[in-house]
């Protein structure tokens, strides 16, 4: 891979400000300038939030093109909440007035229309029912949102898997793009059951392990659920904190 170019070459206005807290600063027409925004260096900043629910906005320029992204998360599991990429300045000194200001996720969005909401919604109080409520908002609109030629498959499994009601009581996660369950939240999570995968030839396979298909491989997503309702051990307490 080749050397990325000094970041004074790519961000020469950065670099005439000295760093990239100040070049925000000088985007955000004063706006910002109450705001501690936290950078020794031209491409890394953080900008931290009013609500205590919110980690400090990270922002990060690109070493090979100039463009910065954005990742706002929450603090107990430290899962995005917003994100996204633009080659505008002046929209990500936008965006972080209004995640430091405390707007809701949607109206940040509208501030600067780059920003991703990923589907999760804030969840102050750390209420596990509602962590796995948001956890399956998130992983809905991820599939909804893919553009890989298998994401129709993908997202009929995630969909069959959020319309059996035990299954939706239990909290989502993915690894390599198979779908697991586990009675915990992040960041401590208690795998339950087996995994489902949704194949790139349009069938599912269920197994134990990641990359075992022991348990089948099905033609339906609705057969690789009802598979997954069958190996769950009976009398599984409600969701818990994983922490």
């Amino acid at each position: 891979m080749p050397t990325p170019p000094d970041p004074a070459v790519l961000y020469p206005d950065v670099a005439a400000c000295g760093s990239l807290a100040a070049a925000l600063r000088t985007a955000a027409e004063g706006r910002l300038d109450a705001v501690p925004v936290r950078s020794s260096d031209l491409v890394h900043a953080v900008v931290p939030s009013t609500l205590p629910h919110r980690e400090p906005l990270k922002i990060s320029a690109w070493s090979y093109e100039r463009v910065w992204s954005i990742r706002g998360t929450e603090p107990f599991q430290s899962l995005a909440l917003i994100d996204g990429r633009t080659d505008d300045l002046a929209e990500i000194a936008s965006a972080a007035l209004a995640w430091h200001d405390g707007a809701s996720l949607n109206d940040i969005r509208r501030a600067a229309p780059f920003v991703h909401v990923t589907g999760r919604f804030e969840v102050p109080d750390h209420d596990p029912a509602r962590l796995t409520e948001s956890e399956w908002q998130s992983l809905r609109l991820e599939a909804a949102e893919m553009e890989y030629d298998w994401h129709e498959t993908y997202q009929a499994l995630i969909e069959a898997a959020y319309a059996e009601p035990v299954l939706r009581a239990l909290y989502p996660f993915t690894s390599h793009w198979a779908l697991r369950f586990s009675t915990t939240t992040r960041p401590r999570l208690t795998v339950v059951g087996p995994y489902l995968a949704a194949k790139s030839d349009g069938t599912y396979g269920a197994g134990g392990s990641i990359a075992n298909e022991d348990l089948g491989v099905f033609t339906t997503a609705k057969e690789a659920v009802a598979l997954a309702v069958h190996h769950l051990p009976s009398g599984l307490a409600p969701v818990a904190l994983g922490g």
